[in-house]
């Protein structure tokens, strides 16, 4: 994939630019230049190679192996085994996190994610790394969804590079992290800013109130570099990984203006 498609960072000084506005330019075969934003994830799937070009060997993202990492020390001071896991990767996107996971080795693994585009892609780059994708949003689930989910038996959940920013709203997390069958282990990766009281976005102060709540066991917690920015500064995330005590009720979910 090393040099397939000829990518472009704006001229601009990007470092005041959130990362929901982070963009760049593809530059096509006739020359022309096509203006595509970090986030849209539907047109970056739908060539392939584009995501892992730009993210993985541009730009050094390494979140999905320090997410696994994460996971696998908690499970190792626990004594639990990782090949036993039911997994439940949230935001699958085209399966680089799913392929990380199954290298530890998982019961099974299932990919989860809001646009069909990411299924399409997965199903093209890494068909065989997961036992089923579904296309669902997790704010919406019909009866007949949820079933199928709970039929699984999830013991663990993972999302990486997903929370925040209008990817996975925190109600869908919360969703998920409630389909988990008892004691289930929690793996994810969230932007450092969101852990700072001083932002009081509804994602941050949802997430905040989780990690500090009873429904959830911190076991690991690392500050570490998830990629590098555009100008080529280290952009910092927190990889968590913990064990749920039980669901979230509703009068949490109320009582931090998250509405049902």
């Amino acid at each position: 994939m090393n040099g397939k498609f000829k990518i472009r960072f704006p001229k601009i000084d990007t470092q005041n630019l959130d990362q929901d506005e982070e963009y760049f330019y593809l530059i096509e075969s006739d020359d022309k230049e096509r203006k595509i934003l970090f986030h849209e994830y539907a047109k970056i799937y739908n060539i392939m190679g584009l995501y892992e070009q730009l993210f993985y060997e541009r730009l050094k993202c390494n979140s999905p192996s320090k997410v696994a990492e994460a996971l696998r020390y908690a499970l190792s001071q626990a004594q639990d085994n990782f090949s036993e896991l039911r997994v439940l990767d949230l935001g699958a996107g085209n399966g680089v996190m799913g392929e990380e996971l199954k290298k530890h080795g998982c019961a099974r693994l299932v990919g989860a994610d809001i646009i069909y585009e990411a299924y399409e892609a997965c199903q093209r780059d890494r068909p065989t790394v997961y036992d089923a994708y579904e296309v669902v949003d997790f704010c919406n689930l019909t009866e007949g969804q949820r079933e199928d989910l709970e039929g699984w038996s999830f013991d663990c959940l993972t999302t990486v590079a997903a929370l925040g920013f209008g990817d996975i709203p925190a109600k869908a997390f919360m969703e998920a992290f409630n389909i988990l069958k008892g004691k289930g282990w929690i793996a994810f990766n969230i932007k450092e800013t969101f852990l700072d009281k001083s932002d009081t976005t509804g994602f941050s102060v949802t997430i905040r109130e989780l990690i500090f709540s009873d429904y959830l066991d911190i076991c690991y917690l690392e500050r570490y570099r998830h990629r590098l920015s555009m100008e080529g500064q280290p952009l910092y995330y927190f990889a968590i990984a913990g064990r749920k005590n039980a669901d979230i009720p509703q009068d949490f979910l109320t009582s931090i203006g998250i509405t049902a």
